[in-house]
């Protein structure tokens, strides 16, 4: 199950919201098109605690910097060493292999509060 946030992160469940399941987290496709080339990530902390909608890392293109924002309460749990070498996979697979950060959450109706597909599509057309 995929949602989406109104500042442009996806997360990615596998099986129903829980307290204490594991989300993956990226930026969408919108957000890589606004970007443009991504050239630097800064990846949160793998234990580090964030609130909901707080700064977990920041993405940079050539065109600029934005924070990226913890869509739900977690604790950090992996971080996408990948994506940190190869910065240009949030733009060549952002849905894939450009994952940021995978977190454990601690509030399961946030998640259940997040766009859908259909609502974030609709939103981003509007953005």
């Amino acid at each position: 199950m995929i949602k989406y946030t109104e500042d442009h992160e996806w997360l990615s469940l596998e099986g129903a919201a829980a307290t204490g399941a594991i989300v993956t987290v990226g930026i969408t496709a919108h957000a890589q098109d606004a970007l443009g080339d991504v050239v630097f990530v800064d990846l949160p902390e793998v234990g580090k605690s964030f609130a909901q909608k707080e700064v977990a890392g920041v993405v940079e293109s050539v065109k600029a910097a934005a924070d990226v924002y913890m869509p739900v309460s977690g604790i950090i749990t992996e971080v996408n060493e990948a994506l940190r070498a190869d910065p240009s996979l949030a733009n060549s697979d952002p849905l894939g292999a450009g994952w940021f950060f995978k977190a454990r959450l601690v509030d399961a109706a946030q998640f259940d509060a997040l766009m859908d597909e259909t609502v974030y599509t609709k939103f981003s057309d509007n953005a």
